[in-house]
């Protein structure tokens, strides 16, 4: 069995970084499964080129967190143009575990769960498919939950609901005396640089991006296992 961790790409290499190291902690996690990270364009090996070279049953998991263009559309058309059976896995999307790393980056910044005048502002990547911006934006009531700060809402950084300024605007209006910024991101890359920029202007504390974390390979895992579990379940049934 393989599994194939299809990230969409970037010309910043940090990006790509970051999905190979999460394929190493995968296959430390699971030494006998083969893992192949893919990407769909900027960088190698290309999905294309590795569903054409398999030869076991596999799964895609997206490695991506929201279902929007990527997911929906272009990975699937990949593996339709590649003709490889494979099964596709969700994506991570807001799983526990991610959020539990989220909260690990804040506090490494020192950020207090019990902080009263604090307004965090999760900053995600934007979509014009407002369902996944919809589903992102649980992000934050979840984040908030069990702790004390004045508030938390999740702002995007690209695409037409692109509203850094005005939900830190609306953090402040609510109360919120100080801000962090939480990336709701995998990686770092120009998008991340350019909310770093806004960040630093504004005198704004700004946590890392998920990254590499065991946590995040075990969610990768749960995607591929899901998949492996109901493949199963219908080869039983048949």
């Amino acid at each position: 069995m393989t599994l194939v961790l299809t990230a969409h790409g970037s010309a910043d290499p940090r990006s790509a970084e970051v999905t190979h190291a999460v394929a190493g902690r995968i296959r430390r996690l699971r030494p006998w499964l083969d893992v192949r990270p893919a990407f769909l364009e900027q960088n190698g090996p290309s999905l294309l080129d590795t569903l054409r070279d398999l030869h076991t049953p596999s799964v895609v998991v997206p490695f991506l967190l929201a279902s929007a263009f990527h997911a929906r559309i272009d990975i699937p058309a990949v593996v339709a143009e590649s003709g490889a059976m494979v099964d596709r896995a969700e994506v991570l999307g807001e799983d526990p575990a991610l959020l539990t790393v989220l909260r690990q980056r804040l506090a490494e910044i020192g950020v207090s769960p019990d902080d009263r005048d604090l307004g965090v502002l999760v900053v995600a990547v934007g979509s014009s498919h407002p369902v996944a911006n919809a589903q992102t934006a649980t992000v934050a009531h979840a984040l908030q939950r069990g702790t004390r700060w004045a508030g938390a809402q999740v702002a995007f950084a690209t695409g037409p609901y692109a509203d850094v300024a005005d939900v830190a605007d609306r953090l402040r209006a609510g109360g919120a005396e100080r801000l962090v910024i939480a990336p709701w991101f995998l990686a770092h890359g120009r998008i991340t640089d350019r909310v770093a920029a806004y960040a630093a202007a504004e005198g704004i504390p700004m946590a890392e991006p998920l990254g590499s974390h065991n946590l995040v390979a075990a969610t990768v895992l749960d995607r591929f296992d899901t998949v492996v579990a109901i493949t199963a379940g219908a080869a039983a049934a048949a």
